[in-house]
């Protein structure tokens, strides 16, 4: 008897490490890790979730470690001032332990239901997966300067390593 192979069988289970900068963000952590989870529910991956406190001054911190109490997948590191996001993702880049990383913002404005469409084209070959919102809650402002910066970017595509 011959055993067929699925296509779980192919696909290499890896550590995913979620890199989540937070700066003043109480009120979405707990809508976000829950989010998280449930996108990570059904995937053969295991994860961590690195949260970079970036300074906050509201309650971020109290609510992430009450968090980490409950879910042990949860690593926190604390700046004692705000830094900026780019030091955040330095930070959670250089403490990230897995093979795949996904970043995310903490204020919800990317849908973690769709981690799965990434981590789907990760496995079928791709180096690097890119998404980016479609429709944006954001201030006049920095939609104008968003669009702005749209307009003078490339966008490169590659076909995946065989």
């Amino acid at each position: 008897m011959t055993k067929v192979k699925s296509n779980t069988d192919a696909i290499k289970k890896r550590l995913i490490s979620f890199v989540l900068p937070v700066y003043n963000e109480q009120d979405s952590l707990q809508e976000l890790h829950q989010k998280i989870t449930k996108a990570m529910k059904n995937e053969l991956n295991d994860y961590e979730l690195i949260f970079v406190n970036d300074g906050s001054t509201d309650n971020s911190f109290d609510i992430l470690r009450e968090i980490r109490r409950k879910d042990k997948r949860i690593r926190i590191i604390q700046f004692r001032k705000n830094f900026g996001k780019s030091a955040a993702y330095s930070a959670g880049f250089h403490n990230a332990r897995g093979e795949i990383i996904i970043t995310l913002d903490a204020d919800l404005q990317n849908e973690p239901s769709e981690i799965p469409l990434f981590i789907d084209k990760i496995n079928e070959g791709y180096d690097m997966v890119v998404g980016w919102r479609y429709k944006r809650n954001d201030s006049l402002d920095k939609t104008f300067f968003v669009k702005d910066i749209q307009q003078s970017c490339i966008i490169c595509d590659q076909t995946p390593a065989s």
